[in-house]
């Protein structure tokens, strides 16, 4: 759950521009995006991802997240040693967000980025986002409540 525990310096009263002060940062929505689509739960599975974060940044904002509740951070009881991280369900509310930038993206940033891949899932993110929003929510609960 977001609390306001921890005070945000916020530029302004803007909607928009009062979640770019949250979300902003270029690391962001990428941790966000391997959690969530990718099955990144552990500080070595973020770094070893194509995206080379670097240590200090991912430490730094791993624990931004979780201070202000859009992760959560639990050790499960046959592994003591290793962190695992969790959307919450305001992290999980970025689902829509992180699907338009997708299709966003392939449709404008191609030009810019040639690497940019055709993949089958974002023919479904066209075709019916909200359908493809909740399979990804929806498979995200389940992998949670079976591992």
């Amino acid at each position: 759950m977001l609390t306001s525990d921890n005070p945000i310096d916020f530029r302004c009263s803007c909607a928009i521009t009062s979640s770019l002060d949250i979300l902003g940062d270029r690391w962001i929505l990428v941790i966000i995006k391997q959690m969530l689509i990718e099955d990144v739960e552990t500080f070595k599975d973020f770094l070893e991802r194509p995206e080379a974060i670097a240590t200090n940044v991912l430490t730094k904002r791993l624990k931004w997240l979780e201070e202000i509740g859009m992760i959560t951070k639990t050790r499960k009881p046959d592994n003591n040693k290793t962190n695992y991280y969790h959307l919450t369900k305001e992290g999980l509310e970025l689902t829509p967000v992180i699907v338009d930038l997708a299709v966003w993206s392939h449709e404008n940033l191609r030009i810019l980025n040639p690497t940019i891949g055709d993949y089958e899932e974002l023919e479904q993110m066209k075709l019916n986002k909200e359908e493809y929003c909740k399979k990804l929510v929806d498979n995200y609960k389940k992998k949670l409540f079976t591992t």
